[in-house]
């Protein structure tokens, strides 16, 4: 039992060393893919292969993490739109930021750390067969990461829909249409990329787990 649990929080440890190190290294938290133009981001991945293996409480946590790396980014680091994740970011000329940034950076986030464990409980216990279920890794992988994606384009949009439009120089009637694109791109990349990657390793230690209980 207390091995059990000492091998848990060094997981949870290690996870949390990885978000941080994927959210501070430049190029590796972010797949540039120039031939669609975008960039998926990889750093909700060490989130859901948290959520499954540890826990809704522990993937929350790692979200939580994730959140965090974000705001310290997006303050430190600020792009064009950083104020939908920093309410130390102004929202324009004569404005200042909105607490509501906070929201979009943590809430998302920790909703990807807890959505994948139930989505995973809930497949296999539909399934009914012993071991890891692939599949259900897969569905899990992907709700995760659409979770993060939907939530924060989703609450720009809903918050923030003004002040992007300025930031980005496009008309305010275009936004949905900017957003749906942005879910559409690298939304349905970055699912994919969870998907596989969060399975796989997943997969691996659910394995590994299993041999050294025989």
């Amino acid at each position: 039992m207390k091995q059990g649990k000492t091998l848990s929080m060094v997981q949870l440890a290690l996870l949390t060393a990885l978000i941080v190190m994927l959210s501070f290294i430049p190029y590796i938290g972010y797949i540039k893919i120039p031939v669609l133009a975008v960039q998926a981001t990889t750093i909700h991945i060490p989130v859901i292969v948290g959520s499954i293996l540890l826990g809704p409480k522990a993937g929350g946590f790692l979200g939580f993490v994730f959140g965090l790396t974000s705001l310290i980014n997006n303050t430190t680091q600020p792009g064009l739109t950083a104020f939908c994740f920093s309410p130390f970011i102004s929202m324009g000329e004569g404005l200042g930021g909105s607490p509501l940034a906070l929201v979009v950076c943590f809430l998302p986030r920790i909703l990807t750390g807890v959505v994948p464990y139930y989505v995973y409980r809930g497949l296999q216990k539909l399934d009914k067969k012993e071991g890891p279920g692939k599949l259900s890794l897969l569905f899990a992988g992907v709700a995760g990461s659409m979770t993060n994606t939907i939530l924060v384009m989703g609450m720009i949009y809903l918050f923030f829909g003004s002040a992007y439009a300025a930031a980005r120089g496009i008309a305010y009637e275009a936004v949905l249409g900017v957003i749906l694109g942005v879910v559409g791109t690298n939304g349905t990349i970055e699912a994919l990329l969870a998907a596989l990657l969060s399975g796989a390793i997943c997969l691996a230690v659910m394995k590994a787990n299993i041999l050294k209980t025989k």
